[in-house]
């Protein structure tokens, strides 16, 4: 990665945000069926929720706006997509299926929002945008699953809607390590801070 990291820097990229506040915690599809590596799961995922716990902690100690999101499908199937004929397993994942149900130990507390979705990124169709604006939210921070997929879809369009992405490295898992390393090199060049929780943390002070 060297070689190419070099181009990167003389292209510009790679710049530093400042993690400017209020802060907002934004937990990405950690549900039953992303933990279980005979469903979606695998690689690094179980110990990027055990991390998250930690985060989760903090968010809510410090009286953070904290939101998750879950992939839920119609019961009849409905609203079945692309996102559903490329991976149709997802569609599997309806309101009171136990795969499309947040793992017990990020289960969400009254207040915190409950995005459903049924593509990638957490923004796309929902009101997440702008329920964090209404709480002020100018830095984001983002766990979830996958890294390579809805992590990185939610990440580029918290940046559009004009949200800093600070990734919380060691929060966030993939199925396989290859995709998870490329989109944290990839998320860090283009579109957001990326650093391990400790290191997140320190940052925000």
């Amino acid at each position: 990665m060297h070689h190419e990291a070099a181009t990167y820097e003389r292209q510009g990229f790679g710049q530093t945000l400042d993690m400017t506040p209020p802060y907002g915690l934004l937990i990405v599809d950690f549900v039953n069926s992303f933990a279980d590596p005979q469903q979606f799961g695998g690689g690094n995922i179980g110990p990027a929720i055990a991390r998250t716990t930690t985060l989760l902690a903090h968010a809510r100690s410090q009286g953070w706006p904290v939101a998750h999101s879950r992939i839920v499908f119609a019961d009849d199937d409905a609203d079945c997509n692309i996102f559903g004929l490329k991976v149709p397993g997802m569609v599997t994942l309806k309101e009171d299926s136990p795969g499309s149900a947040i793992v017990p130990q990020l289960a969400p507390l009254k207040g915190e929002l409950v995005v459903r979705k049924t593509v990638p990124s957490a923004f796309f169709g929902t009101s997440l945008a702008p329920w964090l604006t209404q709480h002020g939210v100018q830095t984001l921070l983002v766990a979830g699953a996958v890294t390579s997929g809805c992590v990185r879809a939610s990440v580029v369009d918290a940046m559009s809607w004009g949200f800093r992405p600070l990734v919380v490295a060691d929060c966030v898992g993939d199925r396989a390590i290859a995709p998870h390393d490329a989109n944290l090199f990839d998320m860090a060049q283009k579109y957001a801070t990326v650093a391990p929780l400790d290191e997140a943390l320190a940052l925000l002070r």
